[in-house]
């Protein structure tokens, strides 16, 4: 078996081994009975500070009992991806792109994930539909394999996945969004390394990162090793109430991406998932930590804020430009500083 296959049944998916090991009270706040199960990469565990249950890390994955009060604008599917399915697992949003969600499965269930409710269909592992989609449509140029997480797939399936999509003539560009590396930094194997190189498409490689401490030696190197191979990474960071809401923490996370070549490229607003109402950021102070950013770090350094709007063409950039033009259709997503 794959080792990183063997390093992921070491995840924590129960809490009281993860308190333990943590030395946190049993009676702490925690859901004990998540619709979202608890999972945790042991390599992220090990740098959870003990005693606590305000660490950036820990807040990301402990399934509170806050998650059980209902809030105003929190819904099961925030960004209406039901509505954008070209079939189950294949959605059309923007102009020339397609997202395929090739699995439910994740090497970590982030508490505040939109989509933790996907209607997922998993077995049989066959994408016939949907590559008949994507070839009989000669205006998409791009596929973006998403989840779930793609790198929870076999080098096998996704290797064959990957020769099946390049050999659709109008299809320029593939994208990874993976956050995977951040928690099992060994899935960026060569034999997986060589399936992005080998392939006509132009690969572009997305990591979801929040936090700074996420950053270790070990996923920077696995970073470098994409890079080597003429892959672009960029990456995706959540803005989340006291996990990275401070100029500070923003500053590190992108100056350290920058420093080893990887392109910060979009903060996300908090998408208002059911259940994840403590965690998001009142978009004023979003703009307020750009302006920050901006004055300390050079642009190619500072990410664009956005919002995912309902039917919008693109993600929204959120800007003090374009709120003032933009109010009365923002609005509903702006409710924000509960």
């Amino acid at each position: 078996m794959e080792q990183w296959r063997q390093i992921q049944k070491n995840n924590f998916r129960n809490w009281k081994p993860l308190a333990e090991f943590l030395k946190l009270d049993l009676d702490k706040p925690f859901f004990s009975h998540p619709h979202f199960p608890l999972n945790l990469p042991r390599r992220l565990a090990e740098k959870i500070e003990k005693k606590t249950l305000n660490d950036p890390i820990l807040l990301q994955f402990f399934p509170h009992q806050k998650e059980n009060v209902a809030a105003p604008g929190f819904l099961t599917d925030p960004v209406e991806d039901t509505s954008f399915q070209k079939t189950p697992r294949l959605l059309k949003k923007y102009e020339g792109r397609v997202l395929l969600i090739v699995t439910s499965a994740c090497a970590m269930h982030c508490r505040f994930c939109f989509r933790q409710n996907y209607p997922y269909n998993e077995p049989p592992l066959d994408f016939s539909r949907e590559l008949e989609v994507i070839q009989n449509d000669s205006s998409i140029h791009e596929v973006i394999l998403s989840g779930g997480d793609p790198l929870s797939l076999s080098d096998q399936k996704l290797g064959a996945l990957i020769e099946q999509l390049s050999a659709i003539p109008h299809l320029k560009l593939l994208r990874f969004h993976t956050r995977f590396p951040i928690g099992i930094p060994e899935r960026i194997t060569s034999p997986f390394l060589d399936l992005l190189e080998n392939t006509r498409l132009q690969t572009f490689f997305l990591l979801h990162t929040n936090h700074p401490l996420e950053l270790d030696a070990d996923v920077l190197e696995a970073m470098k090793r994409v890079q080597k191979r003429g892959i672009p990474v960029l990456t995706q960071t959540v803005l989340i109430r006291d996990v990275n809401d401070n100029a500070t923490t923003l500053k590190e996370l992108f100056l350290k991406l920058a420093t080893h070549g990887i392109v910060p490229y979009y903060l996300h607003q908090l998408d208002r998932v059911q259940g994840a109402a403590h965690f998001e950021v009142a978009t004023e102070k979003g703009l307020q930590l750009i302006e920050q950013l901006r004055k300390q770090l050079p642009g190619y350094a500072v990410p664009t804020y956005v919002q995912e709007v309902h039917h919008h063409k693109s993600k929204t950039p959120l800007t003090s430009l374009a709120l003032s033009a933009d109010q009365e259709c923002l609005a509903p997503f702006l409710e924000c500083g509960q």
